[in-house]
């Protein structure tokens, strides 16, 4: 036999978290200034902290030019593992103090079911703090998550780019059918429900040019595709100025009389008209997000609540002439959720 190869000494280097802390933040800023301000230091000292780290790990961690700075092969490499590192640390610092951390739950808009959700399981876990956000749109909300500014959303998780997906878990909560909002006086609002062809030649408001639904105007682009009565087809609105807030919304929509997509529990509106649509039901596909690897007992309330409401309802039934594009079922059917956040608030966080 050949002699054993003599062991090899393997030299532990630890990091200093906050290093980890200034690397993730100019890697999701993509400019030091924003980094800066963002941890509340001196800009001088977060590059002195960054160039330390990059000599500890013995790789350039970004490209910097006068005009822009960017991620190397090495710091897109490394910067799932330094969130990782510092998820671990927030949740060790939260099991020490003896109290879980406040839960920023998106709702993506008042009145919406998830509203329900949130209020039920607030009752499930009393001493936990949940607070309500209203980021408006999943694809916004998931960079927020991703981030560890923002803890749960709720929306279309198929229409995620899957470089997203891969930082999130999902449970799947409901398909919520799709409605169209419509403006005081249009010939549709005298019908009840809305059949989809007779949005032919009409052009549809569904959240194109904002960053933050892209996902909706993904769904509203595969709804409308090829559909259409008398060769006339329905069309997705260009993208807009986004109005913010109800009366910016009223406002812009009175102005351009568009249909609006939406779904049937958007809250009523003065001056439009909300009706289902139907032949067939489309339907939005609703899942719950939250950042894969959270512990905190409020996910497994939150996940308990939304099981219970969409088994109650009969949240994720979906109807013999409903309508959903393919690579969505496919997501919802396998689902998702790998672990559970157990423990309770005002105690030490459990396992994931």
């Amino acid at each position: 036999m050949p002699p054993e190869a003599p062991a090899v000494a393997v030299h532990r280097r630890d990091v200093d978290p906050r290093l980890l802390r200034a690397f993730v933040a100019v890697a999701e800023e993509l400019h030091f200034t924003r980094a800066a301000a963002r941890l509340y230091v001196a800009q001088q000292a977060l590059s002195r902290d960054v160039r330390r780290l990059e000599r500890e790990l013995g790789a350039e961690l970004f490209s910097r030019t006068t005009r822009q700075v960017t991620l190397t092969a090495d710091g897109e490499r490394l910067l799932p593992y330094a969130r990782r590192v510092l998820e671990a640390q927030d949740d060790l610092v939260a099991a020490a103090a003896g109290a879980a951390r406040p839960l920023l739950v998106d709702l993506n808009s008042p009145g919406l079911a998830f509203g329900r959700i949130l209020e039920r399981a607030r009752a499930l876990a009393p001493e936990c703090e949940l607070m309500a956000r209203f980021e408006s749109g999943l694809t916004g909300s998931a960079a927020e998550i991703v981030a560890g500014r923002l803890d749960v959303s709720f929306g279309r998780y198929a229409g995620l780019d899957p470089a997203l997906r891969a930082g999130l878990d999902h449970q799947p909560v409901r398909y919520e059918p799709m409605a169209v909002l419509l403006p005081a006086g249009h010939p549709l609002a005298e019908l009840d429900e809305v059949p989809l062809d007779a949005l032919a030649g009409e052009t549809v408001y569904a959240g194109a040019g904002n960053p933050r639904t892209t996902e909706w105007t993904g769904l509203a682009r595969l709804l409308f595709a090829g559909r259409g009565a008398g060769g006339r087809g329905i069309d997705v609105a260009p993208p807009a100025p986004l109005a913010v807030g109800p009366e910016e919304f009223e406002r812009v929509m009175a102005k351009n009389r568009n249909p609006v997509l939406a779904v049937v529990d958007f809250p009523a509106m003065p001056g439009a008209e909300l009706r289902p649509l139907v032949d067939p039901v489309p339907l939005s596909p609703v899942s719950m997000v939250w950042r894969k690897g959270l512990i905190h007992p409020g996910v497994t309330a939150l996940r308990e609540a939304a099981a219970s409401l969409a088994a109650e309802e009969g949240w994720l039934e979906r109807p013999p002439d409903g309508w959903l594009p393919a690579t969505d079922a496919l997501i919802m059917m396998r689902g998702g959720g790998s672990g559970r956040g157990r423990g309770r608030c005002g105690g030490t966080g459990g396992e994931g």
